[in-house]
């Protein structure tokens, strides 16, 4: 497989492969699930969340302008902990939820695919076609990457473009009418919910950190890469937001609610008929196929990374090819595995615990160990750790109640990663001191 040639990017490119990763989940697969949480201030719920976001994105960007890498943040993360557990634990979190984020978007595929031929999301064909696009992904990625920076500047601008054809379309139709952005009323839900909401919305602007993984090849990393993200961010607030603001003008919470996993679909059926409804699903099948082509890439970068680092384990089972190609297909493996056992709801939710749970390690790691070197605002990266904790906290809370199953796995799954992370690399490593003291003794014999 070959990669880009250093400096091969350019920031338009990273910003459509940021948008595209953001897109393919942010609207078409969470939009449901952010307005049975926040009621009718879902719209807002994605203002909230860019902020939250951007925040965030402060200690992303300044790692990045400091130590612009393919390996992203397990190499942001080697520089604030060093080569250890916590660095392989918060990198595989992350990875994780890559991993979660590509089975979500691809059960999105399905479930939107499916409106075509008036199917359900219950429908056996959604993983079906789930598990269909995400072999197509991988063999887009084995035949180069090349592909994929071919296609991003092309993808991005059908799907942000057909997307705010549909908001502005939609939001015509109902005459611009703010009340379904800023509701007159009080809200429907609880609080705590709409605070839960913003784990979701959060999770929908996550895919800026893919743009941290393509720094080894995008033009003037130590300063494009900081404005990739800080546009990518701009760009799909203001998708999410007029998107949101249309469906919520045509479609009211519970309508939004019972179509959650297609609401846009739903939205366009009223207003434009078949055309309308075709040219929505067209758009999502676009965002979605794209939006795990470009996951798959990233993710595959970041733990072949992990791989060579001597972070995680690793077996070729015979495979032909280099690490990332074997990446490849452990990724898609487990992808697939996902896209069966879990429904929209419960890959989203534990995608979100896993991203913020791996966000206030990096922040942590920032303000602790890399501040003056990267020179970070202090006030800003702590800001960043008590929203993602307040946020994550509630999210569990409310999950616990309503979909404990959820928790449980995501904290197993927790636990055996840090756990088995720690037993592997102590295994390693007394493998390495014993490997040195017999070609000491060798040494020694010889002489």
């Amino acid at each position: 497989m070959s990669d880009y040639n250093k400096g091969s990017l350019s920031l338009a490119n990273a910003v459509a492969m940021g948008t595209g990763v953001m897109i393919g989940a942010g609207i078409f697969a969470l939009l449901g699930q952010v307005a049975e949480l926040s009621g009718e201030y879902f719209a807002l719920s994605f203002i909230v969340g860019g902020i939250i976001s951007g925040f965030s994105a402060y200690s992303y960007i300044k790692m990045a302008d400091a130590y612009p890498s393919a390996g992203g943040i397990a190499m942001f993360l080697q520089k604030a902990y060093g080569k250890g557990t916590i660095t392989a634990f918060a990198a595989l979190l992350m990875a994780f939820s890559m991993i979660l984020n590509e089975s979500l978007v691809a059960r999105t595929f399905g479930t939107y695919t499916m409106q075509l031929f008036n199917g359900n999301e219950n429908s056996f064909w959604v993983p079906v076609l789930a598990v269909a696009l995400l072999i197509t992904a991988f063999v887009v990625n084995i035949l180069g990457n090349e592909v994929i920076g071919k296609t991003a500047m092309t993808t991005a601008a059908i799907k942000i473009g057909g997307i705010l054809i549909f908001a502005v379309g939609a939001l015509w139709a109902a005459e611009f009418s703010i009340g379904s952005a800023l509701p007159s009323g009080g809200p429907e839900n609880e609080i705590i919910d709409y605070i839960a909401s913003l784990a979701l919305t959060i999770l929908a602007y996550k895919g800026f950190t893919t743009i941290t993984n393509s720094g080894g090849e995008v033009k003037n990393p130590h300063k494009n890469v900081g404005r990739a993200i800080v546009l990518s961010l701009i760009i799909c607030g203001v998708v999410y937001f007029m998107t949101a603001w249309a469906v919520g003008a045509n479609l009211s919470i519970p309508e939004i609610v019972q179509a959650k996993d297609y609401s846009l679909a739903e939205a366009a059926r009223p207003l434009f008929g078949n055309y309308g409804l075709w040219f929505t699903v067209g758009i999502a099948i676009v965002a979605t196929i794209t939006g795990v082509i470009f996951s798959i890439f990233a993710v595959s970068r970041m733990t072949a990374m992990l791989t060579n680092m001597k972070l995680i384990p690793h077996s070729h089972f015979g495979m032909p090819g280099n690490v990332q190609q074997h990446m490849l297909v452990y990724i898609v493996v487990l992808s697939i595995t996902l896209t069966v056992l879990f429904d929209l709801s419960g890959i989203a939710a534990m995608g979100a615990i896993f991203y913020l749970f791996m966000d206030i390690i990096i922040h942590v790691g920032v303000l602790k160990h890399m501040k003056e070197k990267v020179k970070a605002n202090p006030a800003i990266v702590i800001t960043a750790i008590v929203l993602d904790f307040v946020v994550l906290t509630v999210f569990i809370w409310v999950k616990v109640q309503t979909n404990i199953s959820v928790i449980i796995v995501s904290g197993v799954f927790i636990v055996i990663t840090l756990f088995g992370e720690k037993i592997f690399l102590e295994g390693a490593k007394k493998e390495g001191n014993e490997g040195g003291q017999n070609k000491h003794q060798r040494d020694q014999q010889g002489k």
